[in-house]
Protein backbone atom coordinates (compact mmCIF):
# COMPACT_ATOMS: atom_id res chain seq x y z
CA UNK A 1 0.00 0.00 0.00
CA UNK A 2 0.91 3.87 -0.35
CA UNK A 3 0.56 5.27 2.56
CA UNK A 4 0.88 9.15 3.27
CA UNK A 5 1.69 10.40 7.30
CA UNK A 6 0.59 13.67 8.05
CA UNK A 7 1.98 15.47 11.29
CA UNK A 8 3.30 19.01 11.57
CA UNK A 9 4.87 20.50 14.65
CA UNK A 10 8.27 20.24 16.08
CA UNK A 11 10.88 17.50 16.11
CA UNK A 12 8.95 15.56 18.68
CA UNK A 13 5.89 15.63 16.81
CA UNK A 14 7.73 13.93 13.68
CA UNK A 15 10.45 11.60 15.21
CA UNK A 16 8.20 9.00 16.30
CA UNK A 17 6.90 8.97 12.67
CA UNK A 18 10.02 7.93 11.13
CA UNK A 19 10.00 4.71 13.60
CA UNK A 20 6.04 3.96 12.92
CA UNK A 21 7.35 4.73 8.86
CA UNK A 22 10.20 2.13 9.25
CA UNK A 23 7.77 -0.56 10.34
CA UNK A 24 5.55 -0.26 7.69
CA UNK A 25 8.22 0.17 5.17
CA UNK A 26 9.87 -3.00 6.06
CA UNK A 27 6.39 -4.91 6.14
CA UNK A 28 6.30 -3.83 2.04
CA UNK A 29 4.46 -0.76 1.79
CA UNK A 30 5.79 2.55 0.43
CA UNK A 31 6.01 5.42 3.07
CA UNK A 32 5.50 9.23 2.32
CA UNK A 33 6.11 11.45 5.55
CA UNK A 34 4.62 14.69 5.11
CA UNK A 35 6.03 17.07 7.64
CA UNK A 36 7.71 20.60 7.70
CA UNK A 37 10.71 20.86 5.28
CA UNK A 38 13.24 21.27 8.35
CA UNK A 39 12.70 17.52 9.05
CA UNK A 40 13.39 16.62 5.51
CA UNK A 41 17.08 15.33 6.44
CA UNK A 42 15.70 13.49 9.68
CA UNK A 43 13.30 11.38 7.25
CA UNK A 44 14.92 11.18 4.36
CA UNK A 45 18.30 9.68 6.73
CA UNK A 46 15.58 7.21 7.77
CA UNK A 47 14.99 5.79 4.69
CA UNK A 48 11.30 7.36 4.67
CA UNK A 49 9.70 9.51 1.20
CA UNK A 50 9.34 13.24 2.50
CA UNK A 51 6.78 15.69 0.96
CA UNK A 52 7.30 19.05 2.53
CA UNK A 53 4.96 21.25 4.44
CA UNK A 54 4.88 24.72 4.48
CA UNK A 55 5.51 25.87 8.35
CA UNK A 56 8.36 26.49 10.54
CA UNK A 57 7.19 26.34 13.53
CA UNK A 58 10.88 27.25 15.12
CA UNK A 59 9.81 31.03 13.92
CA UNK A 60 6.91 30.45 14.81
CA UNK A 61 7.56 30.31 18.38
CA UNK A 62 9.93 32.62 17.87
CA UNK A 63 7.17 35.57 16.78
CA UNK A 64 4.40 34.05 19.17
CA UNK A 65 7.00 35.69 22.00
CA UNK A 66 7.59 39.19 20.40
CA UNK A 67 3.45 39.08 19.42
CA UNK A 68 1.99 42.38 20.67
CA UNK A 69 -1.61 41.20 21.26
CA UNK A 70 -3.61 37.99 20.61
CA UNK A 71 -4.94 39.01 17.84
CA UNK A 72 -1.41 39.07 16.24
CA UNK A 73 -1.07 35.40 17.98
CA UNK A 74 -4.31 34.09 16.05
CA UNK A 75 -3.11 35.46 12.34
CA UNK A 76 0.26 34.03 13.37
CA UNK A 77 -1.99 30.82 13.90
CA UNK A 78 -3.77 31.08 11.04
CA UNK A 79 -1.00 31.44 8.88
CA UNK A 80 1.07 28.56 9.82
CA UNK A 81 -2.69 26.51 9.89
CA UNK A 82 -3.68 27.38 5.97
CA UNK A 83 0.37 25.99 5.02
CA UNK A 84 -0.56 22.42 6.52
CA UNK A 85 -3.72 22.79 4.91
CA UNK A 86 -1.58 23.50 1.49
CA UNK A 87 0.79 20.61 1.99
CA UNK A 88 -1.75 18.07 3.27
CA UNK A 89 -3.71 19.25 -0.36
CA UNK A 90 -0.47 18.76 -2.26
CA UNK A 91 0.54 15.54 -0.42
CA UNK A 92 -2.73 14.22 -1.53
CA UNK A 93 -2.67 15.22 -4.96
CA UNK A 94 0.03 12.15 -5.58
CA UNK A 95 -2.00 9.78 -4.35
CA UNK A 96 -2.36 7.36 -1.65
CA UNK A 97 -3.97 4.37 -0.49
CA UNK A 98 -4.15 5.21 3.56
CA UNK A 99 -3.87 7.91 5.49
CA UNK A 100 -2.18 8.17 9.11
CA UNK A 101 -2.30 11.76 10.28
CA UNK A 102 -1.33 12.89 13.88
CA UNK A 103 -3.62 14.94 16.01
CA UNK A 104 -2.79 18.42 15.09
CA UNK A 105 -3.85 17.98 11.46
CA UNK A 106 -6.50 15.51 11.59
CA UNK A 107 -9.35 17.42 10.41
CA UNK A 108 -7.08 18.08 7.40
CA UNK A 109 -5.99 14.42 6.88
CA UNK A 110 -9.80 13.44 7.27
CA UNK A 111 -10.96 15.78 4.13
CA UNK A 112 -7.80 14.56 2.46
CA UNK A 113 -8.83 10.80 3.12
CA UNK A 114 -12.62 11.67 2.61
CA UNK A 115 -11.37 13.42 -1.12
CA UNK A 116 -9.07 10.41 -1.98
CA UNK A 117 -11.53 7.64 -1.07
CA UNK A 118 -9.45 6.00 1.18
CA UNK A 119 -9.09 5.19 4.95
CA UNK A 120 -7.92 7.78 7.69
CA UNK A 121 -6.64 6.42 10.94
CA UNK A 122 -5.56 8.78 13.94
CA UNK A 123 -1.66 8.11 15.54
CA UNK A 124 -1.81 10.57 17.98
CA UNK A 125 1.12 11.15 20.29
CA UNK A 126 -1.08 12.09 23.47
CA UNK A 127 -4.29 11.90 25.25
CA UNK A 128 -6.90 13.39 22.62
CA UNK A 129 -10.28 12.34 23.95
CA UNK A 130 -11.95 13.72 26.72
CA UNK A 131 -12.58 11.67 30.06
CA UNK A 132 -13.47 12.11 33.46
CA UNK A 133 -10.11 10.44 34.47
CA UNK A 134 -7.65 13.12 34.19
CA UNK A 135 -7.49 16.76 32.22
CA UNK A 136 -6.61 16.74 28.60
CA UNK A 137 -3.01 17.71 27.68
CA UNK A 138 -3.25 21.51 26.87
CA UNK A 139 -6.08 22.24 29.61
CA UNK A 140 -7.32 23.54 32.75
CA UNK A 141 -3.38 22.54 34.81
CA UNK A 142 -4.95 19.94 37.39
CA UNK A 143 -8.17 19.91 36.12
CA UNK A 144 -10.82 20.24 38.47
CA UNK A 145 -11.71 18.39 41.71
CA UNK A 146 -15.12 16.52 39.86
CA UNK A 147 -14.55 13.53 37.11
CA UNK A 148 -16.84 16.57 35.64
CA UNK A 149 -14.78 18.77 35.78
CA UNK A 150 -11.88 16.86 33.54
CA UNK A 151 -14.62 16.24 30.78
CA UNK A 152 -15.45 19.73 30.28
CA UNK A 153 -12.17 21.15 30.70
CA UNK A 154 -11.34 18.20 27.82
CA UNK A 155 -13.95 19.21 25.63
CA UNK A 156 -12.93 22.65 25.93
CA UNK A 157 -9.76 21.75 24.42
CA UNK A 158 -11.15 19.85 21.73
CA UNK A 159 -13.33 22.97 20.65
CA UNK A 160 -10.44 25.16 20.82
CA UNK A 161 -8.66 22.70 18.41
CA UNK A 162 -11.48 22.81 16.08
CA UNK A 163 -12.00 26.60 15.90
CA UNK A 164 -8.10 27.06 15.42
CA UNK A 165 -8.57 24.81 12.27
CA UNK A 166 -11.78 25.65 11.44
CA UNK A 167 -11.34 28.04 8.88
CA UNK A 168 -8.52 26.15 6.92
CA UNK A 169 -10.40 22.83 6.87
CA UNK A 170 -13.25 24.61 4.90
CA UNK A 171 -11.02 25.65 2.80
CA UNK A 172 -9.65 23.05 1.62
CA UNK A 173 -13.05 20.68 1.56
CA UNK A 174 -13.72 23.36 -0.64
CA UNK A 175 -10.74 22.78 -3.19
CA UNK A 176 -10.68 19.26 -2.92
CA UNK A 177 -14.42 19.78 -4.36
CA UNK A 178 -16.25 18.13 -1.06
CA UNK A 179 -19.34 19.33 0.11
CA UNK A 180 -19.43 22.01 3.58
CA UNK A 181 -19.41 19.73 6.88
CA UNK A 182 -20.15 20.31 10.31
CA UNK A 183 -17.40 21.62 12.64
CA UNK A 184 -14.69 18.55 12.62
CA UNK A 185 -12.06 18.01 15.55
CA UNK A 186 -9.64 15.30 15.46
CA UNK A 187 -11.59 13.02 17.61
CA UNK A 188 -13.94 12.59 14.00
CA UNK A 189 -11.27 10.35 12.94
CA UNK A 190 -11.96 6.44 13.39
CA UNK A 191 -10.12 4.47 14.39
CA UNK A 192 -7.13 6.27 17.03
CA UNK A 193 -4.47 4.29 18.41
CA UNK A 194 -2.62 6.14 20.59
CA UNK A 195 1.29 5.81 20.60
CA UNK A 196 2.41 6.15 24.71
CA UNK A 197 2.21 2.86 26.45
CA UNK A 198 -0.86 2.24 28.75
CA UNK A 199 1.39 1.51 32.08
CA UNK A 200 2.21 5.22 31.52
CA UNK A 201 -1.22 6.47 30.83
CA UNK A 202 -3.67 3.92 31.37
CA UNK A 203 -6.62 3.69 28.84
CA UNK A 204 -9.50 5.20 30.15
CA UNK A 205 -12.77 3.32 30.59
CA UNK A 206 -14.93 5.87 29.41
CA UNK A 207 -13.41 6.59 25.63
CA UNK A 208 -15.04 5.52 22.42
CA UNK A 209 -14.42 2.06 21.44
CA UNK A 210 -12.18 2.72 18.38
CA UNK A 211 -9.86 4.61 20.28
CA UNK A 212 -6.76 2.69 21.77
CA UNK A 213 -3.86 2.52 23.49
CA UNK A 214 -1.00 0.70 21.61
CA UNK A 215 2.52 1.71 23.06
CA UNK A 216 5.20 3.61 21.51
CA UNK A 217 6.14 3.54 18.16
CA UNK A 218 10.13 4.36 19.41
CA UNK A 219 12.09 7.20 16.04
CA UNK A 220 14.25 5.50 14.01
CA UNK A 221 17.64 5.78 13.89
CA UNK A 222 19.31 7.17 11.06
CA UNK A 223 21.35 5.12 8.94
CA UNK A 224 24.84 4.94 9.47
CA UNK A 225 24.29 7.25 12.52
CA UNK A 226 27.54 6.77 14.80
CA UNK A 227 28.19 8.28 18.37
CA UNK A 228 30.40 11.31 17.72
CA UNK A 229 34.15 10.54 19.30
CA UNK A 230 34.13 13.42 21.79
CA UNK A 231 31.07 12.48 23.25
CA UNK A 232 32.14 8.64 23.50
CA UNK A 233 35.42 9.86 25.52
CA UNK A 234 33.36 12.07 27.72
CA UNK A 235 31.17 8.82 28.63
CA UNK A 236 33.90 7.10 29.32
CA UNK A 237 36.17 9.74 31.57
CA UNK A 238 33.48 9.36 34.32
CA UNK A 239 30.67 8.51 35.95
CA UNK A 240 27.17 8.51 33.94
CA UNK A 241 26.36 12.23 33.26
CA UNK A 242 23.05 13.91 33.77
CA UNK A 243 21.49 14.81 30.48
CA UNK A 244 20.24 18.04 30.16
CA UNK A 245 18.00 19.61 27.11
CA UNK A 246 15.01 21.52 26.22
CA UNK A 247 14.04 20.28 22.81
CA UNK A 248 12.54 22.80 20.55
CA UNK A 249 11.92 25.14 23.48
CA UNK A 250 13.12 28.29 24.35
CA UNK A 251 14.60 29.17 21.07
CA UNK A 252 16.60 31.85 21.40
CA UNK A 253 17.72 31.59 25.02
CA UNK A 254 20.66 29.81 24.79
CA UNK A 255 23.51 31.75 26.37
CA UNK A 256 21.16 32.98 29.14
CA UNK A 257 20.56 29.12 29.85
CA UNK A 258 24.02 27.81 29.15
CA UNK A 259 24.82 29.99 32.10
CA UNK A 260 22.47 28.88 34.28
CA UNK A 261 22.88 25.05 33.48
CA UNK A 262 26.72 25.43 33.87
CA UNK A 263 26.13 26.61 37.62
CA UNK A 264 23.59 24.42 38.14
CA UNK A 265 25.93 21.17 37.29
CA UNK A 266 28.56 22.84 39.17
CA UNK A 267 25.74 22.70 42.47
CA UNK A 268 25.02 19.53 42.73
CA UNK A 269 28.07 17.92 41.84
CA UNK A 270 27.59 16.13 38.37
CA UNK A 271 28.82 16.02 35.16
CA UNK A 272 26.37 16.77 32.07
CA UNK A 273 25.72 16.19 28.28
CA UNK A 274 23.77 19.79 27.33
CA UNK A 275 21.80 18.98 24.01
CA UNK A 276 21.89 22.44 21.91
CA UNK A 277 18.32 22.46 20.98
CA UNK A 278 16.38 25.23 19.20
CA UNK A 279 17.55 27.39 22.10
CA UNK A 280 20.66 26.70 20.92
CA UNK A 281 21.91 25.52 24.68
CA UNK A 282 25.56 25.54 25.04
CA UNK A 283 27.36 25.26 28.64
CA UNK A 284 31.21 24.94 29.28
CA UNK A 285 33.26 23.37 32.40
CA UNK A 286 35.01 20.80 32.71
CA UNK A 287 32.48 18.30 33.69
CA UNK A 288 30.12 19.74 30.68
CA UNK A 289 29.86 18.89 26.72
CA UNK A 290 27.52 20.16 24.83
CA UNK A 291 26.52 18.19 21.42
CA UNK A 292 23.66 18.59 18.70
CA UNK A 293 21.57 15.91 17.73
CA UNK A 294 21.81 12.38 19.02
CA UNK A 295 19.37 9.75 19.36
CA UNK A 296 17.84 9.38 23.02
CA UNK A 297 17.43 6.00 22.70
CA UNK A 298 21.52 5.30 22.02
CA UNK A 299 22.14 8.66 24.81
CA UNK A 300 19.60 7.90 27.18
CA UNK A 301 20.48 4.82 29.03
CA UNK A 302 24.20 6.00 29.30
CA UNK A 303 22.84 8.67 31.70
CA UNK A 304 21.88 8.38 35.33
CA UNK A 305 19.01 11.00 34.75
CA UNK A 306 17.55 13.34 31.86
CA UNK A 307 16.22 16.99 32.39
CA UNK A 308 13.99 18.09 29.78
CA UNK A 309 11.02 19.68 28.83
CA UNK A 310 8.36 16.64 29.10
CA UNK A 311 7.80 16.37 25.12
CA UNK A 312 5.63 13.52 24.73
CA UNK A 313 8.84 11.90 22.66
CA UNK A 314 11.75 12.75 25.23
CA UNK A 315 9.14 11.51 28.41
CA UNK A 316 8.84 8.48 26.10
CA UNK A 317 12.42 8.25 25.59
CA UNK A 318 13.48 8.80 29.04
CA UNK A 319 11.66 5.65 30.03
CA UNK A 320 11.91 3.36 27.84
CA UNK A 321 15.83 3.88 28.95
CA UNK A 322 15.25 3.54 32.81
CA UNK A 323 16.30 6.48 34.04
CA UNK A 324 15.00 9.12 36.33
CA UNK A 325 13.96 12.91 35.19
CA UNK A 326 13.60 15.91 36.09
CA UNK A 327 10.76 17.29 33.60
CA UNK A 328 10.80 21.28 33.05
CA UNK A 329 7.45 21.56 31.14
CA UNK A 330 7.52 24.81 29.18
CA UNK A 331 3.78 24.92 27.18
CA UNK A 332 0.87 22.62 25.46
CA UNK A 333 1.36 19.03 26.48
CA UNK A 334 4.15 19.49 28.38
CA UNK A 335 2.76 19.93 32.17
CA UNK A 336 0.96 17.19 31.55
CA UNK A 337 3.68 14.18 31.16
CA UNK A 338 5.53 16.15 33.61
CA UNK A 339 3.11 15.54 36.23
CA UNK A 340 2.56 12.13 35.04
CA UNK A 341 6.31 11.25 35.22
CA UNK A 342 5.90 12.84 39.12
CA UNK A 343 2.87 10.48 39.40
CA UNK A 344 4.52 7.30 38.47
CA UNK A 345 7.52 7.67 40.94
CA UNK A 346 10.14 8.60 38.26
CA UNK A 347 11.12 11.97 39.32
CA UNK A 348 10.48 14.74 41.84
CA UNK A 349 7.97 17.57 41.55
CA UNK A 350 7.90 19.45 38.26
CA UNK A 351 9.90 22.80 37.94
CA UNK A 352 7.79 25.04 35.59
CA UNK A 353 9.91 26.71 33.14
CA UNK A 354 9.19 30.11 34.27
CA UNK A 355 10.22 29.28 38.04
CA UNK A 356 13.71 27.91 36.47
CA UNK A 357 16.89 28.93 38.24
CA UNK A 358 20.36 27.82 38.75
CA UNK A 359 19.63 27.17 42.41
CA UNK A 360 16.07 25.63 41.88
CA UNK A 361 17.73 23.39 39.15
CA UNK A 362 20.58 21.80 41.10
CA UNK A 363 18.29 21.64 43.54
CA UNK A 364 15.72 19.61 41.50
CA UNK A 365 19.06 17.14 40.09
CA UNK A 366 19.99 16.09 43.67
CA UNK A 367 16.61 15.39 44.79
CA UNK A 368 16.19 13.26 41.92
CA UNK A 369 19.61 11.33 41.93
CA UNK A 370 19.40 11.18 45.72
CA UNK A 371 16.11 8.82 46.06
CA UNK A 372 16.94 5.61 44.67
CA UNK A 373 13.10 5.23 44.20
CA UNK A 374 13.26 6.88 40.97
CA UNK A 375 15.58 4.72 39.60
CA UNK A 376 13.90 1.53 41.08
CA UNK A 377 10.76 2.56 39.58
CA UNK A 378 12.11 3.95 35.92
CA UNK A 379 13.86 0.41 35.71
CA UNK A 380 10.17 -1.01 36.53
CA UNK A 381 8.68 1.23 34.06
CA UNK A 382 11.37 0.30 31.39
CA UNK A 383 10.74 -3.36 31.51
CA UNK A 384 7.35 -2.77 31.17
CA UNK A 385 7.44 -0.67 27.97
CA UNK A 386 10.17 -3.01 26.38
CA UNK A 387 7.47 -5.81 26.49
CA UNK A 388 5.30 -3.42 24.34
CA UNK A 389 4.91 -3.22 20.52
CA UNK A 390 2.95 -0.27 19.81
CA UNK A 391 3.45 0.03 15.74
CA UNK A 392 3.13 -3.22 15.55
CA UNK A 393 -0.48 -2.71 17.01
CA UNK A 394 -0.94 -0.50 14.48
CA UNK A 395 0.64 -2.70 11.91
CA UNK A 396 -1.70 -5.32 12.76
CA UNK A 397 -4.56 -2.94 11.86
CA UNK A 398 -3.58 -1.82 8.59
CA UNK A 399 -3.06 -6.02 7.72
CA UNK A 400 -6.63 -6.94 8.85
CA UNK A 401 -8.09 -4.28 7.02
CA UNK A 402 -6.15 -4.88 3.68
CA UNK A 403 -7.12 -8.80 3.97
Amino acid sequence: MRVLIITAGSRGDVAPFTGLGRRLLDAGHQVTVAAHPAFGPLIGGCGLAHHPVPGDPRELIRRWSRAASREEVRALNRAYVDGIADGVREAAADGTDLVLTAFGPAPLGRAAGEALGVPVIGTYLAPQFATREFPLPGGARGGGPEPADNLAAGRAVLRSAEGLLAGAVARLRAEFGLSPAEPSTPTDVRPVFHGFSPSVVPRPADWPSHVEVAGYWWPARPDHWEPPAGLLDFLQAGPPPVFIGFGSMAAGQGERLGELVATAVERAGVRAVVQAGWAGLCADGDDVLAVGDVPHDWLFPRTAAVVHHAGAGTTGAGLRAGVPAVPVPVLTDQPFWASRLHRLGVAPRPLPFQDLTAEALGAAITACLSEPAHRRRAAELARQVAAEDGAGRVLAHIGAAAG
